[in-house]
Parts: structure tokens; sequence; C-alpha cells
């Protein structure tokens, strides 16, 4: 029988990773941090947190890293409380990339008829 646990738990801290950071970090630099998707290991004890950024500026986008590192801690204390696991995972946030690439891709589509 297959194990699905790992996904409820992902789908489980990505909720709570978007409530967090809209209700408990007041760091500005992750105002428009959007999470897309968790990744959690089998053994659920690291979880890949991938967000996006509504700026396409490079600056935007460090700041926002900088701030989820910092913040990284509050988050994972916050997720051990409202989580009903034995260990909460450790978290590592990676820029999620798909977003930009789906533009990229309709903005060749777009640009193929105007040629």
């Amino acid at each position: 029988m297959a194990n699905y646990r790992d996904r409820r738990v992902a789908q489980e801290i990505l909720k709570e990773v978007n409530d967090i950071l809209r209700k408990k970090v007041r760091d500005p630099r992750v105002q428009d941090v959007n999470i897309t998707d968790v990744k959690v290991t089998g053994d659920l004890q690291q979880a890949t947190i991938y967000y996006s950024v509504l700026s396409d500026k490079e600056s935007k986008i460090e700041d926002a890293k900088q701030g989820l590192e910092k913040a990284a801690g509050l988050i994972r204390k916050e997720l051990g409380q409202r989580l009903s696991i034995y260990k909460t995972p450790e978290i590592e946030f990676v820029l999620d990339e798909s977003v930009a690439y789906g533009s990229h891709i309709d903005d060749l589509l777009r640009n193929l008829n105007k040629d």
C-alpha cells in the first residue's frame, strides 16, 4: 500500500508557512514572497520550500532570499507548534523559477507569431 503521509505533511507545511509569512514574519523583504511548493523527504526530516517573488528585479529576489533565511528559525518554530508530528523537519528555501520560465515561454510563443 502506498504511503502518502509525506505529501499530506508537505501540503500542511505549505498552508502553514504561507500563514506564518503573512501573520508572524514582519520582515518587509518577504512581503512579496509566495510559497509555490513543498517537497518533504520520506522520513519527514527535511523540507524543501519553493518560493517565488512577484518582482523580476535581482535585488528584490536577493532581499527575499535573505529575509527567508533570517526568518527560517521563526518559521520552523511556528511549524513545530502547529504541526502534530514527532519532529519538525529542517527547512530549506529554494527559488522556484518555473513562473519565470513559463513567462519566458509565453513571450517566445507571442513573438513567434509576429515574425
